[in-house]
């Protein structure tokens, strides 16, 4: 049997806080979404300004992110590319830039996505979030 490592409620909050002042340091309206390793999702805020279906795409954007245990720009970039099919994958919504995985010793502890502003910009904000808690 296995240790698995998780995140805790003060990671949450570590993520939240740095994910935040990032946005509002660059004044960008967002939603920002912590998910577990799974996909479900842990934290969700959508600060002052952001667009109302930003708090539908940003839990997406992570939940594809934890499941594929890498960034959702991955996903993002495979459809793009020509392969359309992967439009039909089961459960996967959040096929844009946005949702970086949160890994330590190649384990996925969940994901943050954002969205509100241009993609990368929602995954400077997500990393920045990650950063944070000096993984």
């Amino acid at each position: 049997m296995k240790t698995k490592l998780v995140l805790e409620l003060a990671d949450l909050k570590t993520i939240a806080v740095a994910a935040e002042a990032e946005a509002l340091k660059n004044n960008w309206a967002v939603s920002i979404a912590i998910v577990d390793d799974g996909g479900h999702l842990l934290w969700l805020q959508r600060l002052d300004g952001a667009a109302p279906i930003s708090a539908h795409i940003a839990p997406a954007k992570a939940h594809t992110a934890a499941l594929g245990r890498r960034d959702s720009k991955v996903y993002e970039d495979v459809v793009n590319g020509g392969r359309t099919s992967f439009l039909s994958a089961p459960d996967i919504k959040g096929l844009l830039e946005g949702g970086v995985a949160v890994m330590k010793d190649g384990q996925c502890l969940g994901a943050v996505g954002v969205s509100g502003v241009k993609s990368s910009e929602d995954a400077q904000i997500a990393r920045a979030g990650i950063a944070a808690l000096g993984l």
